[in-house]
């Protein structure tokens, strides 16, 4: 399947729009910087590299969404993550004590009694 340097472009501007965290603003600097590419894309080996970027902008969208699904504690500090997975399977995590002698659970964020 050939594919002009337009359409290759406006596929990454599409997977740019949708892996952007500010409402689908994409920066001038990535936008130009494409656009300089597509249009130095003259030869079908430059057209194929921008198809594979519009491909990667795409799996690694994926990916994120795949991760967040699936490894909901991916952004937990170790400590959070081991007192969400005790709380997984119905269990409270210990308490420590500080030394001010206040106990504190592990996170230090919760008091148990």
């Amino acid at each position: 399947m050939s594919s002009t340097p337009v359409q290759a472009y406006r596929s990454i501007l599409r997977e740019l729009k949708k892996a952007s965290v500010q409402n689908g603003k994409i920066s001038r600097a990535l936008s130009f910087h494409f656009r300089a590419l597509a249009s130095q894309a003259n030869t079908e080996s430059k057209v194929q590299e921008l198809q594979d970027c519009a491909l990667f902008l795409h799996s690694q969208r994926e990916y994120n969404v795949l991760l967040q699904r699936y490894n909901p504690l991916v952004d937990y500090t170790a400590e959070e993550r081991i007192e969400a997975t005790a709380r997984r399977v119905g269990l409270n995590m210990p308490k420590t004590h500080t030394a001010e002698g206040q106990s504190q659970g592990i996170a230090g964020s919760e008091q148990y009694t």
